[in-house]
């Protein structure tokens, strides 16, 4: 019996989806489903649920649970990182410090102040599962969920973990482009490539013609720049309506697409984050709340919709799927797991190690996937599943101008990283200070007393650093 591990297990959402997921393929329902928690109270509850589940559709699956981490591991075969350490508690910090500063992240989870400090909290916690894991399952594959993405698989990666960074931004921006261009999703290919959550749509190609085209007229057509065209705005809707794991491809509010389209007026290309979160990450779209509300007059703000999780008709969300059918969503968790099993070909897009496959040290380079950004880096590309193995699809050469502005990204992650492992707390406010949105708000003495004022509040949570 495959043994699957969650760790982070008592989340609101997102472990009863994966849950889901796995139940819903017939061939991983005989699975020992290990759930792993630190909180044993939202543990239990989730147990409960993913039990119901189980018991309401007859399923053979085995669901055990435990705040011991050696046990949730011994023996695993596959296991998933869903977790967020410090909570909204710690998330809260990320947000609010630094927009007391006037850096305005409605998600903060992947770049900037937020997602570099995010991304020091999971590495301190990555630090005791992967010694664990190269005891007991040192044959495991990790699925990480976790952001900031590059950051936290990049860190696994140094520490000798077999893992794939995972989002769901490739698949829903490809949809979204696709029916906007009034396109057959299923007969339509595209090459994509990147860093997570600033990856490239390089190609599409429907029955052998470059429809590319037609992407961008639809685009253009439906996202004239602000500064060319008044454009008129419905009534804002609450910042929690939009769910993080409901976004239609039909609706406007989370796919809002000025920032985006913006972008590939002047670089040519779409990426695959969302407007509101991917005007985090350059220097165009938030200097001031005035630009703010002409790019994204309804905003999306990530922060309130966690601290609305727990509203009444947020549990009913819940109830429904738990309750509902067995239907497989758009992560690739739940198909690679099933690709690895079963023997079934899969393309996905994840993060994986510009080196390499997941695995591969870093230490002894076998290849380059992006082969213009940096060779020590992570990546996200299209990757072939089978028994064996995960297997990165070798891109080459993004354009030029594409890859220049991931390299931006990469500064940050690649200085995160280097604080993490050597402890030093020069490369924390280094790596703030060369994040595009900040270093053009803040002066450098603004940047180091917004980072100091982070370090004080997120102390308990953060590993020890000088």
């Amino acid at each position: 019996m495959r043994k699957i591990t969650i760790i982070g297990a008592g989340g609101y959402v997102f472990p009863i989806r994966l849950s889901v997921d796995i139940l819903s393929l017939p061939e991983l329902q005989d699975s020992l489903l290990y759930l792993h928690d630190i909180n044993p109270r939202t543990l239990a509850h989730n147990k409960a649920l993913v039990k119901r589940i189980v018991a309401r559709n007859s399923l053979p699956t085995k669901v055990e649970a435990g705040t011991g981490l050696e046990r949730a591991l011994d023996g695993a075969n596959y296991v998933i990182i869903a977790f967020q350490v410090g909570g909204v508690e710690a998330y809260k910090w990320d947000v609010e410090i630094p927009r007391r500063y006037g850096v305005d992240q409605c998600v903060g989870d992947t770049l900037g102040p937020g997602g570099v400090f995010r991304g020091l909290r999971t590495i301190k916690a990555f630090r005791k599962i992967a010694d664990v894991m190269r005891r007991v399952c040192p044959d495991a594959v990790l699925l990480q969920y976790a952001n900031p993405m590059p950051i936290n698989t990049w860190a696994l990666h140094l520490m000798g973990i077999r893992a794939v960074g995972l989002c769901h931004s490739v698949q829903g921006t490809s949809r979204m482009l696709i029916e906007k261009a009034k396109l057959p999703y299923d007969e339509v290919s595209f090459k994509c490539g990147g860093v997570n959550h600033q990856a490239w749509f390089t190609e599409f190609t429907h029955r052998g013609e470059d429809v590319y085209p037609r992407i961008r007229e639809a685009m253009f057509k439906a996202c004239p720049s602000p500064l060319e065209v008044n454009r008129k705005t419905g009534k804002p809707k609450a910042r929690y309506e939009q769910r993080g794991l409901e976004h239609r491809v039909t609706d406007d509010f989370y796919y809002w697409e000025l920032p985006r389209t913006e972008i590939m007026r002047t670089f040519g290309y779409f990426q695959t984050e969302s407007s509101h979160h991917a005007s985090e990450y350059v220097s165009w779209f938030r200097k001031n709340p005035r630009m703010v509300n002409t790019y994204i007059p309804r905003r999306w703000d990530y922060y309130q919709i966690s601290c609305a999780y727990k509203e009444a008709k947020n549990q009913a969300y819940l109830d429904r799927l738990v309750d509902g059918d067995l239907n497989l969503s758009e992560e690739y968790g739940a198909r690679i797991i099933h690709s690895l099993s079963t023997g079934t070909k899969r393309v996905i897009y994840g993060s994986i190690p510009n080196w390499g496959p997941p695995g591969t040290p870093p230490t002894v380079p076998a290849s380059h996937v992006i082969t213009n950004l940096p060779q020590y880096s992570c990546v996200e590309t299209a990757v072939l599943v089978d028994r064996n193995g995960l297997q990165p699809v070798m891109f080459g050469d993004l354009p030029p101008q594409c890859a220049a502005i991931n390299r931006q990204c990469i500064n940050v992650q690649e200085l995160t990283i280097k604080a993490a492992f050597t402890g030093e707390k020069q490369y924390v406010h280094q790596a703030i200070a060369m994040d595009p949105l900040t270093s053009a708000l803040l002066t450098l003495p603004q940047i180091r007393s917004m980072v100091d004022e982070m370090f004080k509040a997120e102390a308990r949570w953060l590993p020890r650093m000088v």
